[in-house]
C-alpha cells in the first residue's frame, strides 16, 4: 500500500490524481500559528481545453504548476493545510492557459469541502459561530455563509397539522418586527413545526391561513398560556380545537399572587422582615413534602424548629397571607388531582379573606374557567415547549445575541435537526 493512499485516507481525499512528496508533511507558522502542512501534486491528462473545448492532443502542452494553500480539517489539534501544486496547461489552439480541477475544493476557493461540511455539522451543537470559526481557522462571516449555503430553507407542510398543538413565544432579536416571536410544536412528539417572527394576532392569522382548511380543522387540542389573542386566533382559525390553559401558568398565577402578598406583609412588618424574606420558598413548598419531624437550628429564630413551625409562625403574622396561602395550596391540590368541581367551588367561595393580588388571580382564572376545565380533562401541557424555549435562550446567550431573525431561526432549526443538509 503506497503512502499516497495512506495520506489521502488520513485527509479524507477521494481524488486519486493527487500524489504526495516523500517529505509530505512539515510544520510551518501560518498567520502566527504553528500548523501542519501537507505537500501534494495534482496531475492528470484532461480530456479537453477548459477554455475552448479543444480535444486534448499535441496542441495542449504542460505549462508549469500553480500552488494553492487549501484549509483542511484539523489534525491532532493543529491547523492543517494542503499545499497543492496543480498542473497547468497551455492550449496553442486558443492561446490560453488553464489549471487542473479537483473535487476537494471549489474553483477559486481555498477552503476544502470537508472543512465546510465539518463546519455545517458543528453548527448543530450549542456553540457560538465565533467559536466554530476559531476551531476551523476561518472567519465568522465564512461560518455564517457556509451554514446558510449548506442547509435547505425549512418550509412546513401546509397541508398537514398534528392533532394536538402547543403555542408559546420567546424573546426575539432586535431586528424582528415584534418583541416576541411565536413558536409552536406537536404536543405529542415535541417536534417544532415552525417559528414565526411576530406573535401579534393579525400576523398569526395571515400565517395560519396558509394551511389548508382540512389541516386546520383536523386539530383537536391546542395548549396555550393566558394570552387572550391566542384564544381569538384559535376560535377563528381552528374552530374544532379545544383550548387548554397550561397547568404551569395556572399555578404560576397563584404563586405570584402569594409572593406579592408576602412582600406586602414583609414591607409592613419590619420586625419579621428578614424571616419573611428568607423563608419565601417554604410558603410555596408542597405541603406533602413539608418536614414535620426533624428539628434544625435557624439563626433567624435562634432555636431549633421544624419547617411546619416556621410556616405557622409566618402565617400567624397576617390573616390575608394565611388565607392566600391556603387558597394557593388548595388550587395546587385541585390541579394536580384534576378536581375541576372542587377548584370551581374554591374560586367562587374563598374570596373573602384573601389579598387583592389573589382576588385578581381568581378573577383571571374564572375568566378562562371553561379552558381550565379542558386543562384538567386532557393530559397535554406546554412543558416540552418550555424546554425548547430554554434551549433557544441558551443558543442566543452563547452567541451573545443575533441581529438577523432568519439566521437565528435557521440556527434554531439546525440544532433541532429540522433544517436538513442539502444533497449534491
Amino acid at each position: 500500500m503506497s503512502h499516497h493512499y495512506s495520506i489521502r485516507n488520513l485527509l479524507n481525499i477521494k481524488d486519486k490524481n493527487i500524489y504526495f512528496d516523500e517529505n509530505f508533511c512539515t510544520e510551518e507558522t501560518i498567520k502566527g500559528v504553528q500548523s501542519k502542512v501537507f505537500h501534494g501534486t495534482l496531475t492528470y491528462q484532461p480530456k479537453a481545453c477548459y477554455a475552448c473545448g479543444h480535444v486534448f492532443d499535441d496542441q495542449i502542452i504542460k505549462h508549469g504548476f500553480k500552488t494553492s494553500v487549501i484549509k483542511m480539517p484539523s489534525i491532532s489539534g493543529f491547523h492543517t493545510y494542503l499545499k497543492l501544486r496543480k498542473q497547468r496547461y497551455f492550449c496553442k489552439h486558443c492561446r490560453s492557459t488553464f489549471t487542473l480541477k479537483t473535487n476537494i475544493v471549489a474553483q477559486n476557493c481555498y477552503i476544502s469541502h470537508n472543512t465546510k461540511a465539518a463546519i455545517a455539522l458543528h453548527a448543530k451543537e450549542k456553540i457560538s459561530e465565533k467559536d466554530i470559526a476559531k476551531h476551523y481557522n476561518v472567519s465568522h462571516s465564512t461560518v455564517n455563509r457556509i451554514i446558510n449555503s449548506f442547509y435547505d430553507y425549512y418550509k412546513p407542510n401546509y397541508n398537514y397539522l398534528p392533532k394536538h398543538l402547543c403555542f408559546d413565544e420567546f424573546k426575539s432579536v432586535k431586528s424582528a418586527v415584534g418583541a416576541m416571536s411565536f413558536i409552536y410544536c406537536d404536543a405529542q412528539t415535541g417536534k417544532i413545526i415552525d417559528i414565526v417572527e411576530d406573535r401579534r394576532l393579525h400576523v398569526l392569522k395571515d400565517y395560519f391561513l396558509r394551511y389548508s382548511r382540512r389541516a386546520r380543522y383536523a386539530v383537536k387540542t391546542i395548549v396555550i398560556d393566558m394570552y387572550s389573542p391566542y384564544i381569538s386566533l384559535i376560535q377563528d382559525i381552528f374552530p374544532k380545537a379545544k383550548i387548554i390553559i397550561d397547568k404551569f401558568h395556572i399555578i404560576q398565577l397563584f404563586s405570584r399572587a402569594l409572593n406579592k402578598t408576602r412582600i406586602r406583609v414583609m414591607n409592613q412588618d419590619k420586625k419579621n422582615y428578614n424571616k419573611l424574606k428568607k423563608y419565601w420558598k417554604l410558603l410555596l413548598k408542597d405541603q406533602k413534602n413539608m418536614d414535620y419531624k426533624n428539628y434544625t437550628y435557624h439563626r433567624s429564630f435562634k432555636k431549633l424548629m421544624r419547617e411546619v413551625d416556621i410556616i405557622h409562625y409566618l402565617l400567624d403574622l397576617d390573616s390575608e397571607l394565611k388565607a392566600s396561602y391556603e387558597l394557593y395550596h388548595y388550587v395546587r391540590f385541585c390541579v394536580k388531582n384534576k378536581e375541576f368541581e372542587l377548584l370551581k367551588k374554591a374560586l367562587d367561595n374563598k374570596q373573602k379573606n384573601v389579598s387583592n393580588y389573589m382576588k385578581t388571580a381568581i378573577s383571571t382564572t374564572r375568566k378562562y374557567i371553561d379552558y381550565v376545565e379542558n386543562t384538567l380533562k386532557y393530559d397535554y401541557n406546554n412543558g416540552i415547549l418550555e424546554g425548547i424555549n430554554n434551549k433557544i435562550k441558551v443558543i442566543k446567550r452563547i452567541a451573545f445575541g443575533y441581529r438577523n431573525f432568519y439566521h437565528f431561526k435557521n440556527r434554531i432549526l439546525i440544532t433541532h435537526n429540522l433544517a436538513t443538509i442539502k444533497t449534491a
